[in-house]
C-alpha cells in the first residue's frame, strides 16, 4: 500500500470489567447482582474451567495477547475499539439493568497497551455504575491521552467526533451513537443540563439524515468518516432491513464506514457504493468463556478487522480479516480449522461479498466487481 491508503483498526466489544478485571494486578470490588452469579470471580473460575489456570495476576498486555502482535506487524494508521466497560471505583449499580461492566481505574494500562485512538463509548455498559462512573470514565480516559467518542458532559460533547490526523493532509473522523436495541435506556441520553450518551432511539431515515446533517458540518475535503453505532440483538445472523437502510444512507450522505458492534459473534458484511458496512464486529475482549447456550455461534472466535481506505476518497482498497480465539481470557492465533469455519460462515452470510483464506491464515473480502482497488 501506498501512502494514499489510510488503514484502520476495528474491533467490536472490548469489555475489560467484570471477570477481566479480576485477573489483572487492581481488581475492584468483585460484587455483582446479577440473577445467578454474584461475584466476579465466578466468571474466572468458569474460564479456568474451560481453558485451565490463569495467572492471576496477569500483566496488562495478558488480555489482548495476540492481538497485540497483529497491530505490531500491521502498523494500522489508526485504531479504533468501542470500550463496553465503566473504568471507575467509584458509582452505584444502574437500576434495572442485569449486568453491569467495570474496570478498576489502577487497571487502565490494559486498555492503553493497545494504544487505541478511539474508545467509542456510545453502548449499553459505559454508564452502568452512573453519572459519576461515567465522569470517572471520561477523566481516566483523559488522563491518559485516550480520545473518546459518543459520550460526553452534556450533548455537545457526547456528539463530538474524535478527530484523528493522519499526517499532514488527512483527517479521521469518528463519530459515534448507540441504539435501543442493544440495550440502552433512554435515560442515559446526554442533554444540554447532564453527561450520557449520543443516544438514537431507532435507525430511521430521520435519524440517518440528522446525522448526516451533523458530518456535513465538520467534515472537510479528504476527511474519512467512521460512524461507529452499537445495535441490535446479541445473537444471530439477521440484519433488520432498517439498520440496512440506515447504513445506507449514512454511505449516501459521505460516510465511509459504518463500524457496527453489540452483537457476541460477527455479523454480516457489506460493500455499499464502494464503503464498508460491518453490520456487527462481534466481541473482542470479554469473560465469557464457560458460558453455555450459543455454541453454534462460536463467540470464542474474534476477528481484528484491518480496512484500507484511499485517503481523498475514502473508497474501500482492501480489507483483511485476523481470526483469533479467546482462551484463558487471552487471544490466541485461531486454529487452522476455525480460521476456515469462519470463512465459510462470513460467505455463507454476507451478501455479494466474498470471503477468502490466505495461506498466511489470514481473511480478505473479495471485493465486488468494479470496486477501485487502492483508487
Amino acid at each position: 500500500m501506498g501512502p494514499s491508503v489510510v488503514t484502520l483498526f476495528l474491533c467490536g466489544d472490548v469489555m475489560l470489567g467484570r471477570g477481566v478485571d479480576q485477573i489483572l494486578p487492581h481488581p475492584g470490588d468483585p460484587e455483582l447482582r446479577e440473577d445467578y452469579v454474584r461475584d466476579a470471580r465466578s466468571y474466572v473460575e468458569l474460564a479456568e474451567r474451560v481453558g485451565g489456570p490463569i495467572p492471576a495476576p496477569v500483566g496488562p498486555a495478558w488480555p489482548w495477547g495476540e492481538a497485540l502482535d497483529v497491530l505490531e506487524r500491521t502498523a494500522p494508521d489508526v485504531r479504533i475499539v468501542n470500550l463496553e466497560t465503566a473504568i471507575t471505583g467509584d458509582g452505584e449499580f444502574a437500576h434495572g439493568k442485569a449486568v453491569h461492566y467495570r474496570m478498576h481505574p489502577a487497571n487502565l494500562p490494559a486498555l492503553s497497551v493497545a494504544r487505541p485512538d478511539v474508545c467509542v463509548l456510545a453502548n449499553n455498559h459505559v454508564l452502568d455504575f452512573g453519572r459519576r462512573g461515567l465522569a470517572e470514565t471520561l477523566d481516566a480516559l483523559a488522563g491518559a491521552g485516550l480520545r473518546a467518542a459518543g459520550a460526553g458532559r452534556d450533548a455537545t460533547a457526547a456528539r463530538r467526533p474524535a478527530v484523528i490526523p493522519v499526517g499532514d493532509a488527512v483527517r479521521v473522523l469518528v463519530f459515534a451513537i448507540g441504539m435501543s436495541s442493544s440495550g440502552i435506556p433512554p435515560s442515559w441520553t446526554a442533554t444540554a443540563e447532564q453527561s450520557g450518551l449520543a443516544y438514537v432511539p431507532a435507525p430511521t431515515p430521520e435519524a440517518a439524515e440528522a446525522l448526516v446533517r451533523r458530518i456535513r458540518q465538520v467534515k472537510g475535503p479528504g476527511d474519512i468518516v467512521v460512524v461507529s453505532v452499537h445495535w441490535g440483538s446479541n445473537w444471530g445472523y439477521r440484519v433488520p432491513r432498517a439498520q440496512v437502510g440506515f447504513a445506507h444512507t449514512l454511505v449516501d450522505g459521505g460516510v465511509d464506514i459504518v463500524h457496527g458492534h453489540s452483537s457476541h459473534h460477527p455479523r454480516p458484511i457489506e460493500v455499499y457504493h464502494d464503503r464498508l458496512i460491518l453490520h456487527g464486529c462481534g466481541d473482542f475482549i470479554d469473560d465469557y468463556e464457560g458460558i453455555s447456550g450459543y455454541e453454534e455461534y462460536r463467540d470464542d472466535l474474534r476477528i481484528a478487522y484491518l480496512v484500507s481506505v484511499t485517503a481523498g476518497t475514502g473508497r474501500l482498497a482492501e480489507v483483511r480479516m485476523v481470526p483469533l480465539r479467546v482462551r484463558r481470557m487471552r487471544l490466541e492465533p485461531a486454529p487452522q480449522e476455525e480460521r476456515a469455519w469462519l470463512r465459510a460462515t462470513l460467505a455463507r452470510i454476507s451478501d455479494g461479498v466474498g470471503v477468502a483464506l490466505q495461506p498466511t491464515g489470514t481473511l480478505t473480502l473479495t471485493l465486488p466487481p468494479g470496486t477501485p482497488a487502492g483508487g
